[in-house]
C-alpha cells in the first residue's frame, strides 16, 4: 500500500507519521516549541528539531541518526506542515519513508 493512504497509528498518543530501516518517527498533538519530531529505534529515542534536524534531547546510534536527519531534510515542509496540525489537534498526514 502506498504510504500516503496509510492510516495514521498511535502510541501513547502520538501519532505515527512514517517508518523506516526499523526507525519510526513519531509527532505529539500540541507538544511544546520549537517544532520537532520523535524518532525511536529499538530502545533508544530522541527528538530533532525540524527546522535543522539537530537532537534536541535523547540520541539514536549513529546509523540510525543519520537515516534520520536524511529523511528529515528530504520531508522538511511535511514535518512543519504536520507540526501545524498538531497544534491545532488536527489530523496528521503519513509522510513516506526513506527509501
Amino acid at each position: 500500500m502506498d504510504a500516503l493512504l496509510q492510516p495514521i497509528f498511535t502510541v501513547r498518543g502520538m501519532p505515527r507519521l512514517s517508518e523506516f530501516y526499523g526507525i519510526a518517527i513519531y509527532m505529539y498533538w500540541q507538544d511544546h516549541a520549537p517544532p520537532h519530531f520523535h524518532a525511536f529505534y529499538a530502545s533508544d529515542e530522541a527528538q530533532l528539531r525540524i527546522s535543522d534536524g539537530s537532537v534536541m534531547r535523547g540520541s539514536l546510534p549513529r546509523t540510525a541518526l543519520g537515516l534520520v536527519e536524511e529523511w528529515a531534510r528530504l520531508h522538511r515542509d511535511e514535518l512543519m506542515d504536520n507540526w501545524e496540525s498538531a497544534q491545532s489537534a488536527s489530523s496528521l498526514r503519513p509522510i513516506a519513508p526513506l527509501q
